[in-house]
């Protein structure tokens, strides 16, 4: 049976992403502290170095966590469609579901934003950063490819562009709404033109042909 530490590890790590995630709300990428990670944590820099390098190898840690919780809840989105969805609706539907905007959304916007802005001024961060969002857009393209289907189109652009421009709209309207939160709900633009957008890159698939009897 694994002893004390190592079945400790999995708890440890994720008090420390907690804390992270929250001083770095707070504080900055730059300005938060390994130190005061680890106080809010209530573990010692040994514990923080027994599970990450550094800083941007906890961002990092970080950025998977909250891809898979993209990928989860988009998963279900697409799964609790009515059968047959509604081809006016259903990307509504999807995106609706996706639009809540908590805090911990809020949170991981502000420390991916900055930290955007650290890879752009650091090649390898940009390289390491880059690699991460193809993983997670290879997710959405897959995903996008499912609501198509479950469409019944066919899309004439490439997923991965697509997943790019649904991702930069995403990301630029919920920019728009934590300034202007009164005038803006989280999610409006999105839920507003990426359904036109969608029948726009998309074609009604051809019934197959009957063969004639002689």
């Amino acid at each position: 049976m694994p002893k004390g530490p190592t079945k400790r590890r999995p708890q440890t790590t994720a008090r420390l992403l907690e804390a992270a995630l929250e001083t770095f709300a707070e504080r900055g990428f730059y300005g938060a502290s390994i130190e005061e990670i680890c106080e809010r944590a209530g573990y010692t820099r040994g514990a923080f170095y027994s599970n990450f390098r550094n800083k941007e190898a906890l961002f990092f840690a970080l950025f998977d966590l909250h891809a898979r919780r993209v990928v989860e809840r988009l998963t279900r989105a697409v799964d609790e469609l009515a059968e047959p969805p509604d081809a006016d609706d259903v990307v509504r539907a999807v995106l609706t579901r996706m639009s809540a905007l908590d805090e911990t959304e809020r949170r991981w916007y502000l420390l991916s934003t900055e930290f955007t802005l650290h890879a752009v001024r650091n090649p390898d961060t940009a390289r390491t950063l880059a690699e991460h969002d193809r993983r997670l857009r290879e997710e959405v393209a897959g995903l996008l490819g499912r609501l198509f289907d479950r469409l019944d189109r066919r899309p004439t652009v490439d997923l991965d562009t697509l997943a790019r421009l649904t991702t930069a709209v995403h990301e630029g309207s919920l920019a728009q709404s934590l300034v202007e939160p009164d005038e803006l709900a989280p999610e409006e633009l999105a839920v507003t033109f990426l359904p036109l957008l969608f029948e726009a890159v998309s074609q009604k698939r051809r019934a197959p042909r009957r063969r004639r009897t002689e």
